[in-house]
């Protein structure tokens, strides 16, 4: 299966195929959401270590490799490479949005200046590149982002990067909502599981984006 016929979910398991995409790198960007150092450090056991490796395995040997060639590809197209990062503005973390805040997983205390909210140096942002600092899982809620993809003149988003099922998914969403036509790279993604990942792939494809691989998305370019 490819792309127009892949990722279906119960609403659109039995609907036409999509037009092909046509990408003109005047008016894409590239979104890299997330792929922070923290989340590629140790847990606080051995044991919560442990269960998050097939996670660490996956962005090791697959996200950051193949997002690293995407980032490359869209350079060479001059097409406009963004990156989000989570981090708070005040030392406290006072300004972080509730989700933030709560205790469990999705509690996250990164001053903007610590290395861990940085993002991964096989990534690193070039100096002319935008990187937005959020507070919210959507990359447009917490951000000026809808502003400058409007002002530079953006039509179409590429997205990928982590989680799929929180961040990455809540961006896709707002970019949809905001009549932005968004590609996701499934290959240039994670979740925490692979199950999640795929679900969530499934759950948001043809209604708020296509979801893609990276040797596809290559060819949607005019």
């Amino acid at each position: 299966m490819n792309w127009k016929t892949a990722y279906r979910s119960f609403y659109y398991a039995g609907a036409e195929e999509p037009d092909d995409i046509a990408l003109d790198p005047e008016t894409t960007a590239l979104l890299v959401i997330d792929i922070q150092n923290t989340y590629l450090d140790p847990k606080d056991t051995p044991e919560e270590t442990a269960r998050w490796q097939p996670f660490y395995e996956r962005m090791r040997k697959t996200v950051i490799p193949n997002t690293a060639r995407l980032i490359d590809e869209c350079r060479k197209r001059k097409v406009e490479v963004i990156f989000a990062r989570i981090a708070c503005l005040k030392p406290d973390g006072r300004d972080r949005s509730l989700s933030q805040k709560k205790p469990g997983f999705n509690y996250l205390l990164l001053p903007k200046e610590l290395p861990e909210g940085q993002i991964v140096p096989e990534l690193e942002p070039r100096s002319d590149e935008i990187v937005v600092t959020k507070t919210t899982d959507s990359a447009l809620t917490g951000t000026n982002l809808r502003l400058i993809l409007h002002n530079m003149g953006i039509k179409d988003v590429i997205c990928c990067g982590i989680f799929t099922d929180q961040c990455v998914s809540s961006t896709v969403r707002s970019l949809a909502d905001e009549s932005f036509g968004v590609v996701v790279v499934d290959d240039c993604g994670a979740a925490a599981t692979d199950d999640l990942h795929r679900r969530e792939l499934e759950i948001i494809n043809m209604i708020y984006c296509h979801v893609v691989s990276l040797e596809e998305v290559l060819t949607f370019f005019k």
